[in-house]
């Protein structure tokens, strides 16, 4: 079998790109030992020498593990996560002398669409396991640098940091008077970011050019879509471990200007939320800070989705905010109610060829995952309705295995009911109708499907809140 191999050595056919000068010399205090033709050197440990940090032999074994651990597609080469260690054994110090001496070309990334709850599409982009490899290994060796600089309300893709962090954090800013609140809303953000403007921020504090050069030739990259290179000029495509750090690297601009003008704010990746204590201190912002993007970022702010308003009602991270006694609290947005609806509805269906055991442990996945997600919601009379409803809906799904109307009337004797009614309901059609009556109730009542096996909302929410 043909050895595939990663593009390194050579340009992309049909996607030449320009190398970047590379910085010269440093004088540094703390240093590392590296091997370089066969010597050992001393090297200096600073900003000036990221470069060989990276490709330091701790660091690219981490993002080795990193990528296995994450798995994930193939790329363009179609080469998986197992074949990666034969490859590098082969090739490991071809790719470490190309990332050295600059003539290392990254792969194109091959374009995946991925549907929204909109109907449109999200465009993600998937490098070669290589690629997200050296991706991660600069990932690596950034994010401690960065961590510094960025905003303590800054929330997304961060070390020990979450949305529920965001929203708790949104939680304090309002319960402090602040309750107009700029939804802003980033138009297709990661497919616009300026590249030019993103070397710019990233050459203030990278001293390496060499890194500002490998990191550009990742932007640079293109697309390989539907079998057809695609330049690309502008976006980080989602996908790739750098992706998520080079967002937040640029957005810490938009971070830094709100925090110079004394706005609170709280931001998850390119989900932001300012607040104001008044609706025409929001509209003020809301303007100034449209310039500020367009103006200074780059990026375009869509006018129709961003909006100013009270915060009651607010949809942020799936959640919602409503005030009680002068408090802010959270509950579940509706449509977050009606997907999480939705895909229950598309679980408990009758014709989706699920067995017993197979319909609770995907019952029990989307049950305790979503719940894990918006326990911070007051919901309990949300979960209760819910539950019942499903119940009923199991019931359904029962009854409908059940098939026959011998093996309903036998089923249901066996569950307690008495012969009459058992011969009387055994011959009832429709599916929904016998779900909500008080034979199949008793028959397959909420004790005896907990006993079975059926997880419920309502008991996983106890799981986090016990009294």
């Amino acid at each position: 079998m043909k050895e595939r191999m990663q593009k390194t050595l050579a340009e992309v056919k049909g996607c030449p790109q320009k190398d970047r000068t590379e910085s010269e010399g440093c004088v540094g205090v703390q240093t590392f030992m590296w091997i370089c033709e066969d010597n050992i050197v001393e090297v200096p440990f600073d900003r000036e020498h990221l470069l060989e940090r990276i490709l330091s032999p701790e660091n690219l074994l981490n993002a080795y593990t990193a990528v296995q651990r994450n798995k994930g597609c193939s790329g363009i080469d179609k080469m998986s996560c197992s074949q990666m260690l034969p490859w590098l054994l082969a090739n490991k110090d071809a790719l470490i002398r190309s990332l050295q001496d600059g003539s290392f070309r990254p792969n194109p990334v091959k374009r995946v669409e991925i549907p929204k709850d909109n109907g449109k599409m999200r465009l993600l982009g998937i490098p070669t396991v290589i690629d997200r490899m050296v991706q991660q290994a600069i990932n690596q060796t950034l994010t401690p640098i960065y961590e510094r600089q960025f905003s303590p309300r800054s929330f997304g893709f961060r070390p020990r940091r979450g949305c529920h962090d965001a929203l708790r954090g949104a939680q304090k800013i309002i319960d402090a008077g602040y309750v107009y609140v700029v939804d802003l809303d980033l138009e297709r953000f990661f497919d616009t970011v300026c590249h030019s403007k993103l070397i710019e921020i990233l050459s203030r504090t990278i001293k390496d050019g060499r890194v500002v050069s490998l990191i550009h030739k990742y932007l640079r990259s293109g697309v390989m879509n539907k079998g057809v290179f695609e330049v690309s000029e502008e976006g980080t495509p989602q996908g790739g471990p750098l992706s998520p750090l080079l967002s937040n690297i640029m957005l810490n601009e938009l971070d830094k200007e709100l925090e110079r003008r004394g706005l609170p704010f709280v931001r998850y990746a390119d989900d932001s939320m300012i607040f104001c204590k008044s609706k025409r201190a929001a509209t003020r912002v809301k303007e100034s800070i449209t310039r500020f993007i367009e103006g200074e970022l780059y990026l375009k702010v869509n006018k129709e989705k961003t909006v100013v308003s009270y915060v009651k009602g607010v949809k942020y991270l799936g959640y919602a905010f409503y005030m009680s006694k002068g408090k802010c609290q959270l509950t579940v947005h509706p449509k977050s109610k009606a997907k999480m609806k939705a895909k229950l509805k598309e679980l408990t269906s009758r014709s989706n060829g699920m067995g017993y055991a197979k319909r609770k442990q995907k019952l029990e996945e989307y049950i305790r995952g979503w719940v894990g997600y918006y326990h911070l919601a007051n919901m309990k009379r949300l979960l209760m309705d819910t539950d019942s409803w499903l119940r009923r809906r199991i019931r359904m799904c029962i009854w409908k295995a059940w098939k026959l109307p011998k093996t309903r009337i036998k089923n249901l004797i066996r569950c307690g009911i008495n012969e009459y009614d058992a011969r009387r309901w055994g011959y009832v059609k429709g599916y929904w109708k016998v779900s909500g009556s008080p034979i199949m109730q008793r028959a397959a009542s909420s004790q005896k499907l907990h006993v079975a096996g059926y997880p419920t909302l309502m008991g996983s929410y106890l799981e986090w809140h016990p009294k």
